[in-house]
């Protein structure tokens, strides 16, 4: 009975193997004006599939093309500013994203092609008001993917008065392994965390540990329709 219990207590994600489609996307990074990527309304990650979500409150958004990955998110809504902090990134208001190019389903402890990176519309600078991105080692890792220098992201930050925007490019150079045409899956996760929302993630809790354990992510299919 005890371990039928267990079993109806955990999260409907443990159901399914997530898999989403993530278009090919030519046109990025652009080259003017104040918009990076720009991602198209099929990049979006289906919002119906956040299963412990009540209410999610960002868009976000993935591409791809032979240079490098997309990231796009989107939060609404806010009547305060985004809290940051560039000391601590992972507790602060923004969003963090975790890619595994070679999609390896079955490991428990990250492997060299696995990265972390934290983008946050404020924390940076001496101040903590400016933009910031920076990419983290994963606890736990069995090997740790070259870091790069926080200044060698590609990363635009937009706030407005109801939220923010960010944007950044993950060249090639800067994951480890990629290479579509070798490897047209890659598995991802992500997090957006906001001060007045809460966290919006694929469905796992802060209980699970998705941010050291690729096996809880999900898949990214590159696609060229």
């Amino acid at each position: 009975m005890q371990g039928l219990m267990n079993v109806m207590q955990l999260p409907p994600i443990f159901l399914f193997r997530l898999e989403f489609a993530c278009p090919f996307w030519a046109k990025m990074p652009l080259g003017k004006g104040d918009a990076l990527l720009d991602l198209p309304g099929p990049a979006r990650i289906d919002d119906r599939v956040q299963l412990m979500c009540a209410s999610p409150f960002a868009d976000v958004r993935f591409a791809w093309n032979d240079q490098g990955l997309g990231v796009q998110a989107v939060v609404k809504g806010k009547e305060q500013p985004p809290i940051g902090d560039k000391a601590r990134p992972r507790s602060s208001d923004g969003l963090t994203v975790w890619i595994d190019t070679r999609d390896t389903r079955n490991i428990h402890r990250a492997s060299r092609y696995c990265h972390q990176f934290c983008f946050l519309p404020t924390g940076g600078g001496e101040e903590f008001d400016e933009p910031y991105a920076v990419q983290l080692p994963i606890h736990r890792a069995q090997q740790d993917a070259p870091i790069v220098e926080p200044g060698l992201i590609p990363f635009r930050a937009h706030r407005f008065k109801s939220g923010y925007r960010l944007e950044a490019f993950l060249d090639k150079k800067l994951l480890n392994g990629y290479d579509p045409e070798v490897n047209a899956r890659l598995g991802f996760y992500y997090v957006v965390r906001d001060a007045e929302h809460g966290e919006q993630s694929l469905g796992l809790g802060a209980e699970f540990p998705y941010a050291e354990d690729p096996s809880l992510w999900s898949t990214l299919a590159l696609t060229r329709e």
